[in-house]
């Protein structure tokens, strides 16, 4: 009687966990960062806790600013019949043509980090660059920080993708009015390569330059190492920029940056693919999720403590 029991309850338990595991569902997500880049530990991260606390399959891939491999990963997830896409854009314009793809083979398809709205994906969850290009450069005209004639010196990872195009947006809206001039360099994608050319820019430049403002987290996590190596005092030189990982909030509080911007990046992972699985259930998010929040000296510790899992 006792085995007949047993026997009862696995078959019940056994017919419970079927349904369970035929419900799981796969996503993608897509970024065109790389797995060096410090700040996109974080935002994979949220997309492995996502997958945890859901049990759902979450396969991930970085492409290192390569628009061609992202391109085709994307097109790779809607034939594998994903049950919805997450995905940053590469360059302006690059998915307009792969989103609806998506759209006709009724996948939800959910944008993060970096917008295009040209795109029709389904929601953006993120931050909106031009903005906070813009707020950068107002922040160092209302500090009293640069004038007109000034220059400032402006490193990005990867000139053309998205994320700095939109920034500079911002900043000229700012800085053209107001006769501030200022130049955009590559910096790259490999830390030690960012630290090299930045010293090296530095160096040639320093009498001009009058501000930095670092157009991705890379470059100004980078701040600190390459004011020491050229010789830099902190404060010297003011910088603003991106401010998502633990070096640019140490930076902050250390007076190497004077203000960073934080985009939530776990939360953005983990809100992405929420709204694409929502999508996957027959609800459409119709709505983006704007993401940000900028930093000074005072409150820097708070997101130390977030990245630093306190």
């Amino acid at each position: 009687m006792v085995t007949k029991l047993r026997l009862l309850l696995c078959g019940l338990l056994l017919a419970m966990a079927i349904p369970a595991a035929a419900q799981a569902k796969t996503f993608y997500w897509i970024s065109h960062g790389g797995p060096a880049d410090p700040v996109w530990t974080y935002f994979l991260a949220g997309a492995k806790q996502w997958a945890a606390d859901t049990g759902n399959t979450v396969n991930t891939s970085f492409h290192n600013g390569d628009v061609a491999s992202q391109q085709e990963a994307v097109r790779a997830a809607i034939a594998a019949k994903a049950d919805g896409i997450a995905t940053t854009s590469p360059d302006p314009g690059s998915l307009v043509e792969i989103a609806k793809e998506a759209n006709a083979a009724t996948i939800p398809i959910i944008n993060f980090n970096t917008p295009d709205p040209t795109a029709s994906f389904d929601a953006y969850v993120g931050g909106d660059n031009v903005v906070f290009g813009r707020n950068w450069a107002q922040y160092l005209v209302d500090k009293g920080l640069v004038k007109k004639g000034d220059f400032v010196w402006m490193p990005v990872e990867v000139p053309g993708a998205t994320y700095g195009v939109q920034e500079e947006e911002g900043i000229k809206s700012v800085f053209e009015p107001l006769g501030i001039t200022y130049e955009v360099t590559e910096a790259t994608l490999d830390q030690a390569e960012v630290i090299s050319r930045m010293a090296d820019y530095l160096t040639a430049n320093r009498a001009k330059i009058k501000a930095i403002i670092g157009l991705g987290d890379l470059v100004t996590g980078s701040i600190k190492r390459v004011f020491d190596q050229v010789g830099v005092k902190p404060g010297e030189i003011p910088v603003v920029g991106w401010g998502n990982s633990l070096d640019t909030t140490q930076e902050v509080l250390t007076g190497y940056v004077n203000a960073a911007q934080w985009q939530d990046p776990q939360a953005t992972s983990y809100v992405a693919l929420s709204l694409a699985n929502m999508a996957a259930s027959g609800i459409p998010p119709g709505f983006d999720v704007i993401t940000g929040a900028l930093y000074e000296k005072d409150t820097a510790q708070v997101y130390d403590d977030i990245l630093s899992g306190k």
